[in-house]
């Protein structure tokens, strides 16, 4: 048909190149007639539009001089053809509504290959812009897989950046910002889940999060810090049960959530609480997964975590001081009789049913019970950290309410088959 240096279709390419401007008019035109979308863009945008049109027009002519009109060239549209436009555009018009745009474009140019082309040259014209418009799409797909993949990586640095702060307890203006930045509408109660990454690209594995996110309905931001997967979760009723749902974006090992809080300026504490909660599972090798990082308290305060002391010390111990009725001498009595009702009766020469009544009422103020393997731990932890910490507050009220640990079970009942024990 041609080859490389115009060839046979040097006069129609003449033509094409003295109509370049026309054709960009009149394509921007129809475009105004038979796209409603196109007509709402503001002025700028559709100007731009028009220096894309005739670097369209340019650039079919330069492919058909490099031969790309032959029926067995594999010459390409080089992307340059959009460089006339800002990249703001691809985040204004959508590739679908691009592909609408060449369409237009290609309809308006076919309509004309009569005047366009020179005499005897009009199939071979007719067919070079059909190949010419199928790889300007490729061309424009191509542009906006760039953009998209230049955005998620840009997004996911961002998220990385505001997991960060969350950990390292930021103001919160600078989790306001970031969190802008990424679209979060903070929606309550906001929780943090920590696990172990299951490796590979970021991308790919915050891919898994918000594709799972999306199907249960809530909205979260992850971020990959070293083998840990974090993400924060917003909208989610029961953060735990939403954060079953997204176990397979995790790698193995424990899960841990953090406490809800009523908005991301306050996630900080619940992340600390996850992450502590994550460093301290190994040592329950029995966890459920995932685990709230308030039933790791005993082992989060073995470990260290100061914020775990100090909510066993007040929560736990103090409030056995303060509820008097010697409940901490039956608590000591009980676990120093390995659990044995009848033992700790004798040893405190009380009737068993003195001592379970009052283990019930340790259940009943601390939110731990003694009946349970468990939450018998946690309470010897308790005891342990109340007496090697000195407790400020032991002469202060009973409050009508006790603080009991974020999603403890209800304590055992009077008909509870464990009294008879």
């Amino acid at each position: 048909m041609s080859t490389p240096g115009g060839g046979e279709l040097a006069a129609t390419l003449r033509r094409i190149e003295r109509s370049a401007g026309a054709l960009a008019t009149s394509s921007v035109a129809r475009m105004d007639e038979t796209l409603p979308w196109f007509r709402a863009l503001p002025a700028d945008q559709r100007s731009w539009v028009m220096l894309v049109a005739q670097a369209g027009a340019r650039s079919l002519v330069q492919w058909l001089r490099e031969g790309g009109g032959t029926a067995d060239s594999t010459q390409e549209v080089s992307d340059e053809v959009f460089a006339a436009a800002p990249q703001a555009l691809a985040r204004s018009i959508t590739l679908q509504q691009t592909v609408a745009l060449i369409k237009v474009t290609i309809d308006v140019v076919e309509e004309q290959v009569s005047q366009l082309a020179a005499e005897g040259e009009e199939q071979q014209l007719r067919e070079a812009v059909l190949r010419f418009s199928r790889e300007i799409a490729f061309a424009a797909a191509r542009v906006y897989a760039r953009a998209a993949e230049s955005r998620g990586a840009w997004d996911a640095r961002l998220q990385a950046l505001l997991v960060d702060a969350l950990l390292r307890g930021d103001s919160p203006d600078v989790l306001a910002s970031r969190a802008a930045a990424l679209g979060w509408a903070d929606a309550p109660p906001v929780a943090v889940a920590v696990g172990r990454s299951p490796g590979g690209e970021v991308s790919a594995v915050l891919h898994v999060v918000y594709r799972q996110a999306r199907r249960i309905g809530v909205e979260v931001i992850g971020g990959v810090h070293g083998d840990r997967l974090v993400i924060v979760l917003g909208g989610a009723a029961d953060p735990l049960t939403a954060t079953a749902k997204l176990l397979s974006a995790f790698g193995d090992g424990p899960v841990v959530v953090g406490p809800a809080v009523p908005s991301l300026d306050e996630a900080t504490e619940s992340a600390r609480a996850a992450l502590s909660g994550f460093r301290a599972a190994p040592a329950w090798p029995g966890a459920p997964r995932p685990v709230p990082a308030a039933d790791l308290l005993p082992e989060r305060a073995l470990a260290g975590d100061a914020e775990a002391r100090r909510r066993l010390r007040h929560d736990v111990y103090a409030t056995l001081v303060r509820a008097g009725g010697e409940l901490l001498a039956t608590l000591d009595a009980f676990l120093a009789a390995g659990g044995t009702l009848e033992s700790a009766a004798r040893a405190l020469f009380v009737h068993p049913n003195t001592v379970r009544y009052r283990l019930r009422r340790i259940a009943e103020v601390t939110g731990f019970s003694p009946l349970s393997p468990r939450d018998a731990f946690a309470l010897q932890v308790a005891l342990t950290v109340g007496r090697l910490d000195p407790v400020a507050p032991l002469t202060s009220p009973v409050p009508t309410q006790t603080m009991t640990p974020v999603n403890r079970k209800t304590v055992q009942n009077e008909d509870d088959p464990r009294r008879s024990l």
